[in-house]
């Protein structure tokens, strides 16, 4: 049985967001006993993050099941904006692990307290350093298969722990080899400052998702040079794109001929729909064809006047040009026919 590229996709998802639950659950094991033996506020941040960790790779485990439920009648882009809001949990988890760990290397500073039993701590810090880079690995090579944002999210997080660990490992050795507890507190407060900085990126990416940000002009640019490779197609515009999950949704407007038959006008625009899968198997896209000078004006919630004839995309744009703008399309046709489009939703 064939799998499809989303199917796989979410199937990667699953198993790495499986792996990285366990993986939290080991490193709050092993810091617990660290904190139990040494007292070091270093490894407290650590293990108090690694706690926050595990609660949000469990909202991420969640999302991306729930992200891969197909499009129901209630749902009919289907739930990939669930990835979006892991993100916003992931954010607030470093957030309030910030918040806490700065309090206590601040509370630290001021009251020293000495870092007992160091050799376990500093042993634990180092296994947990490669546990954690091992996971990064993985998580890097599940994004560039699936672009899940969830899992993006979950690296980022990972990844800001690898550093964090190495601050802390510098602090439990400056407190138990060096005898300065003062500076055991001060790299607490160092990874306080790190994951609260680490919360832009987060937020950013999934305000960037929930609001439907647009697709790169890059991929923009390459929709419409595939769109545009029958030169039947005079012109795109009303171009819009955003991410559903891993599906990149598509919608836009294409010139054709209007003494076309309403099948050929069809076979064109299915072709064009194929060309762009093949340069982007996660799209599920929508072209809608207009009459060529016949076409406007569309109404709609969004709708907006044609561009004048001089800012029309009429060929593919070289690399050295903007791609065209994107203004939102009206409401797509209302034929009721079956249609045979193609795409991971169809």
């Amino acid at each position: 049985m064939t799998v499809s590229p989303l199917d796989a996709a979410h199937e990667t998802t699953r198993r790495i967001t499986t792996l990285s639950v366990a993986t939290a659950v080991l490193l709050i094991v092993l810091k617990a006993f660290a904190l139990g033996a040494s007292g070091s506020v270093s490894i407290l941040a650590s293990l108090a993050d690694s706690t926050l960790d595990l609660i949000a790779s469990l909202a991420t485990f969640v999302a991306v099941r729930w992200a891969a439920q197909p499009p129901d009648d209630s749902h009919r882009y289907g739930h990939g904006k669930a990835e979006g809001l892991a993100s916003l949990v992931q954010a607030g988890m470093v957030l309030a692990s910030s918040v806490f760990i700065g309090w206590e290397a601040v509370q630290r500073i001021f009251d020293p307290r000495p870092v007992t039993s160091g050799g376990w701590a500093i042993g634990v810090v180092v296994l947990s350093i490669a546990i954690t880079a091992g996971l990064v690995w993985m998580q890097t090579q599940a994004v560039k298969k699936t672009g899940s944002l969830a899992v993006a999210g979950d690296r980022a997080h990972y990844a800001a722990d690898l550093a964090a660990n190495v601050v802390v490992l510098i602090g439990v050795v400056s407190g138990t080899l060096l005898q300065a507890p003062g500076l055991d507190a001060a790299a607490g407060l160092v990874v306080a400052v790190w994951l609260a900085w680490g919360t832009v990126n987060l937020l950013k990416g999934a305000a960037d998702h929930l609001l439907d940000r647009a697709a790169s002009d890059e991929e923009r640019a390459a929709i419409v040079a595939a769109v545009t490779e029958d030169a039947r197609i005079a012109n795109v515009h009303q171009l819009r794109t955003r991410m559903a999950g891993h599906a990149l949704m598509v919608q836009m407007h294409v010139d054709l001929d209007p003494d076309l038959s309403l099948k050929a006008a069809h076979d064109i625009t299915l072709d064009a729909e194929k060309r762009v899968l093949e340069a982007f198997p996660h799209a599920d896209i929508l072209i809608h064809a207009d009459p060529r000078g016949a076409a406007e004006p569309h109404g709609g919630a969004f709708a907006s006047p044609r561009p004048s004839a001089p800012d029309q995309q009429t060929l593919p744009s070289p690399p050295s040009e903007a791609p065209p703008s994107e203004a939102p399309p009206s409401e797509a046709s209302s034929s009721g026919a079956p249609s045979a489009r193609v795409g991971p939703w169809s």
